[in-house]
């Protein structure tokens, strides 16, 4: 992963855990655009768009009736949970065809919830691994590339893990894990070879 393309992920997903309160587990989701070479990902570049959760009768009706039932009534928060607006999902790849790159799959944050939330919500502690419903996303999307970015604040500091997952399995069973990529950050913009 470019470290630029880091950057500007870390950037807004900042300004996004600032906003969070124990009502409101605002997410940040991005797509990871950039190139394959074998069983090399390259992400040069991510695309923001909107959150269509609220709005898409899709959406509302998937989490309605298979995300709450299956992963709890927490996904009954309206910020709880992405839906890419699939008029950004479009421009996103058609940009990336343009520029010769191809949409390889997403990162998003996990906030340290389990610290931020409601005590209700504490007994679950939030990291950069997958959890049930990540891996349900992503092997609905079948996307190779899934990058999960944990963010925490403390005192007046962030910090940041990283982790790479595939989806699972095509035919796995229900709730398989999702198998980790290696990740690796090029850091061309702090150290000129």
């Amino acid at each position: 992963m470019d470290d630029q393309a880091l950057a500007d992920f870390l950037g807004t997903a900042i300004g996004e855990y600032r906003l969070i309160t124990p009502e409101a587990p605002l997410p940040c989701f991005a797509l990871l655009i950039g190139s394959a070479e074998g069983t090399t990902y390259h992400v040069r570049r991510i695309a923001f768009g909107r959150n269509a959760r609220t709005s898409d009768p899709a959406a509302r009706r998937e989490f309605r009736e298979a995300i709450v039932p299956k992963f709890g009534p927490a996904y009954e928060n309206e910020h709880r949970g992405w839906w890419m607006d699939s008029h950004d999902l479009l421009r996103a790849s058609r940009e990336a065809e343009a520029l010769g790159m191809d949409l390889l799959g997403s990162i998003h944050m996990h906030p340290d919830w389990h610290r931020l939330g409601p005590p209700s919500e504490r007994g679950h502690t939030l990291s950069e691994r997958p959890t049930p419903m990540d891996c349900h996303l992503f092997g609905r999307t079948g996307w190779p590339l899934n990058i999960i970015c944990y963010l925490e604040r403390r005192g007046s500091a962030f910090y940041h893990a990283l982790a790479a997952w595939a989806p699972p399995p095509q035919h796995a069973v229900e709730g398989a894990e999702c198998p980790e990529f290696a990740l690796r950050v090029r850091t061309r913009s702090l150290v000129e070879v």
